[in-house]
């Protein structure tokens, strides 16, 4: 419940927003049900077997665990989460840096803006 309190607090306000899971026993339990509809957030579970309901997210903690959490031993628990929370920040919301006209360029002016 800590996860899903904590990103309540950095997004502020998220009623209406979609929980999708899986069907793990920690999603279906009283709390975290209640936490869920405390905040306004609507639930959302795939399909028991459905492998491309979990393809984005199985990439996502792939990727995760080669770009952080394989790359060195961490000391704290703290010091993971800010290196987890620095690379989400960069690598998954990088569409919000970019001006309008950037996102609405064609895939092949795309493939040839300077990167950082």
């Amino acid at each position: 419940m800590a996860a899903l309190e904590s990103a309540v607090a950095r997004r502020g306000q998220v009623a209406g927003c979609i929980v999708h899971s899986d069907h793990g026993p920690q999603f279906r339990s009283r709390k975290f049900v209640s936490v869920a509809a405390r905040h306004g957030l609507v639930g959302s579970m795939g399909r028991v077997g459905a492998t491309g309901d979990n393809a984005a997210m199985e990439s996502f903690f792939a990727l995760l665990q080669k770009n952080v959490l394989d790359r060195r031993t961490w000391r704290t628990r703290h010091e993971l989460r800010i290196a987890i929370v620095t690379w989400i920040e960069r690598t998954c919301h990088v569409e919000a840096r970019f001006p309008e006209s950037v996102k609405e360029m064609p895939a092949a002016a795309w493939s040839t803006w300077p990167r950082r």
